[in-house]
């Protein structure tokens, strides 16, 4: 199935920080996500893993239970998908210390994202979490290690005192952090290989990367979401890497969350690029540097903030980007395959939006201004897709009800559905009382 990819490994990655998805739903797209071109999945359980004993107070109100990541795992199998559990150990460790219980965990005090590095409890906390989920995961190859954006380090009262003495640095107390996490991996589970994503070694001199244990300890994912990557820039950066002793690298895309805390729809195009570009790095390092790629779907920009497009929304997306992967290209037979397997006419997008914002805008609309012409370009679209809307919102909340869990239902109508309608109406309002007949016709703008 790898067609003329040069990435053996393609991974989609499940964000379950956010929406995530009942196993039923699970079932039907997971044999999509192989005929597709998929063959492993990343599984970023956050606090949707059954943590037992002391951790359970991390679970969140609808985890999973044990019984069902056997499901998914079950279900992972018969897919020929094979699993990476991934589980923060440094930074985005808001879902584990935003609990009082916790809290003396933090890097700072104020802040419930970077773990304390300095305290033994610290380490104990994220190898209990690593070993319970490994327990369900017996066998995994790979285990993601997280260790992404650890904002604030350094900042705490004890790294401050400690970065005082010579020869400390902020790069070696992130590098001793990571190796004593992937180094209980190595010990434990030797044969099951730590992954870290790579933005937190990416300004650490060669001579001081090399000098770890952690070229020797881990694989780790080098990710970049844009449309338009630094070619030249990713091309020394693996080679830096491969100097330090890193055996083998990772590559990581987005085929969804990453174009907006916000996003509601996915726009095909901008993710298409970021992957095509991938395939032009792949090109450029040698054949034996990079192992997978791992096509990132983010829920959430981190635990605190609202839901991105959800996962169905991202499906057409996703089907583009990892055609274009498995095939090298997105050519108009591989634009074409992808239509026919989804079973939509067009991937193009249509949109009304620049009539309003051209011709109708927040100004024209206070003063009641419109040409004329531009209410016969705007209203009949605005009112057909009202009725489309209210058709649709009981469909969708039924629909949303069948794949996700009823807080996530809740969060997404009214972040997006109930506020449209409610911009859309006024919309409307305010088009036909511009069109209706002025006495002051001849006033200026």
């Amino acid at each position: 199935m790898s067609g003329s990819s040069p990435f053996k490994m393609r991974l989609v990655h499940l964000d379950l920080k956010g929406a995530p998805p009942k196993v039923c739903y699970l079932s039907e797209i997971f044999p999509l996500f192989r005929a597709l071109g998929a063959n492993g999945i990343l599984i970023e359980y956050e606090d949707m893993f059954p943590y037992e004993g002391h951790l359970r107070l991390l679970r969140a109100k609808h985890a999973y239970s044990p019984s069902e990541i056997k499901e998914i795992l079950h279900l992972a199998t018969l897919n020929e998908l094979e699993v990476i559990p991934l589980v923060q150990t440094f930074g985005h460790m808001e879902f584990v210390l935003k609990h009082e219980a916790l809290a003396h965990l933090r890097e700072v005090a104020r802040f419930p994202n970077t773990l304390n590095p300095h305290k033994e409890e610290s380490l104990a906390l994220v190898t209990a979490m690593i070993d319970q989920v490994m327990e369900l995961h017996p066998g995994a190859r790979w285990f993601h290690v997280g260790c992404d954006e650890v904002y604030y380090l350094g900042e705490g009262e004890t790294s401050r005192q400690w970065l005082q003495q010579e020869p400390n640095s902020k790069a070696k107390l992130c590098l001793s952090h990571m190796e004593a996490v992937a180094s209980h991996m190595r010990a434990r589970y030797p044969t099951t290989t730590p992954l870290m994503w790579d933005d937190m070694l990416r300004d650490i001199p060669e001579d001081q990367l090399s000098g770890s244990r952690v070229p020797q300890l881990v694989e780790p994912v080098l990710w970049d979401y844009g449309a338009d990557l630094d070619l030249h820039g990713k091309a020394l950066l693996v080679e830096k890497y491969r100097k330090s002793g890193f055996s083998w690298l990772w590559a990581a895309s987005a085929f969804k969350g990453a174009t907006g805390v916000n996003q509601s729809l996915t726009p095909i195009e901008h993710h298409l690029r970021n992957h095509l570009q991938w395939l032009q790095v792949a090109g450029s390092v040698p054949a034996d540097t990079l192992r997978g790629i791992i096509l990132t779907g983010w829920q959430r920009y981190d635990h605190f903030s609202v839901l991105c497009e959800l996962l169905p929304v991202g499906i057409p997306s996703l089907a583009v980007c990892l055609q274009a992967l498995l095939h090298g290209d997105f050519a108009e037979n591989v634009k074409a395959r992808v239509e026919n397997f989804l079973g939509i006419s067009s991937l193009e997008e249509m949109s009304f939006r620049r009539y309003v914002t051209g011709w109708f805008s927040p100004y024209h609309r206070r003063r009641k201004l419109i040409h004329p012409v531009m209410i016969e370009h705007i209203q009949p679209q605005a009112l057909s897709l009202l009725a489309r809307w209210n058709a649709l919102a009981g469909e969708l909340e039924a629909a949303l009800q069948r794949i996700f869990y009823p807080d996530t239902v809740e969060e997404w109508l009214e972040e997006n559905v109930h506020p449209s309608l409610q911009r859309l109406q006024a919309l409307l309002q305010d088009l036909g009382e511009a069109a209706s007949p002025r006495q002051d016709s001849g006033q200026d703008p």
